[in-house]
């Protein structure tokens, strides 16, 4: 991903309030409900979208200006200064493997000072050759779209040497949660074994579904006629279209379920469900038979939507 604050157009410094007006402005112009069959604008709304999450994350937002990752999430290789190993007594050697300090300094000891007298005039390259020590652990930040995270599969992840990792993403993957990869950590010493990678991950919104819990929801648009007569119609759902029964004298905001259309729970295996939302959409351009109609239709029962709103 290209940088946060370029794709949404703000500086830096702009404020948490500023990056959402931007987002709102950007996401209302590019959205594919307003450019049907549009990849580019498709592909826009996600860029869109993917830098509005990274920004929405204070966390993730600090270490990016700090400079501590990338905008895919990725770690940076930092230089590191004699005063970064500074820190609470053995903080450093259990990072590098070492149960402590005290373990830490036999291996330096062993490394570079040699053996002495008492392991039998043994010298430093009998002493390295002896000593091993496990890897260090690394951590990575994963971004994953949203329907490879619900439905599982393989995503690369690129790390700061210019090589990938291919990482199997568990199916309904939830947003924030860490995948250890054992041995994928750094290389061991002396033949001591590779430390783990951890992964966390952070799945990208998509343009027409949300994920609550393990339910998915979508809005459907529908035409007038649909609505009234009812009617069927094709509906998208993460794992491909099916057909949805629209009942007779639905309206916008008519919620109907697609059971067992959700996400599996990785615990308990049972599928979720999806909500479809219709949306009424009156026909685009002049219709002058639907306007008489309605110019000599009288409804049974007078009705005024905003009747509450004006209490």
């Amino acid at each position: 991903m290209k940088n946060p604050y370029e794709i949404l157009g703000v500086k830096k410094t702009a404020s948490d309030a500023e990056i959402k007006a931007a987002f709102k402005k950007l996401a209302k112009k590019h959205h594919p409900d307003l450019h049907p069959d549009d990849k580019a604008a498709e592909a826009r709304f996600k860029e869109i979208s993917g830098a509005h999450e990274f920004l929405k994350d204070k966390e993730r937002r600090r270490r990016f200006d700090a400079g501590e990752i990338d905008a895919s999430g990725a770690e940076t290789q930092q230089q590191r200064f004699y005063r970064d190993y500074a820190g609470p007594a053995g903080s450093h050697a259990r990072q590098d493997g070492f149960a402590g300090n005290d373990d830490l300094e036999e291996f330096l000891a062993r490394a570079f000072g040699g053996m002495g007298g008492g392991m039998g005039g043994m010298g430093a390259g009998a002493g390295r050759a002896s000593m091993k020590a496990r890897g260090q652990d690394v951590t990575y930040s994963l971004r994953v779209p949203f329907r490879l995270a619900a439905l599982g599969g393989v995503q690369k992840l690129q790390l700061p040497d210019g090589k990938t990792l291919n990482v199997t993403i568990p199916e309904g993957a939830e947003d924030r949660q860490t995948l250890r990869l054992k041995g994928q950590g750094g290389p061991g010493f002396n033949g001591g074994p590779a430390g783990d990678a951890f992964i966390e991950l952070h799945i990208e919104p998509d343009a027409h579904f949300v994920r609550k819990d393990d339910n998915v929801h979508i809005e459907v648009p529908v035409t007038l006629s649909e609505a009234v007569l009812g009617a069927k119609i094709e509906v998208p759902t993460i794992s491909g279209p099916v057909s949805l029964t629209v009942p007779k004298g639905s309206n916008t905001g008519t919620k109907l379920r697609l059971k067992d259309r959700g996400i599996r729970n990785a615990k308990s295996g049972v599928r979720g469900h999806q909500y479809v939302a219709l949306k009424v959409v009156l026909p685009e351009g002049e219709e002058p038979e639907l306007a008489a109609f309605l110019e000599g239709w009288k409804p049974r029962r007078a009705q005024n939507p905003r009747k509450e709103m004006l209490l």
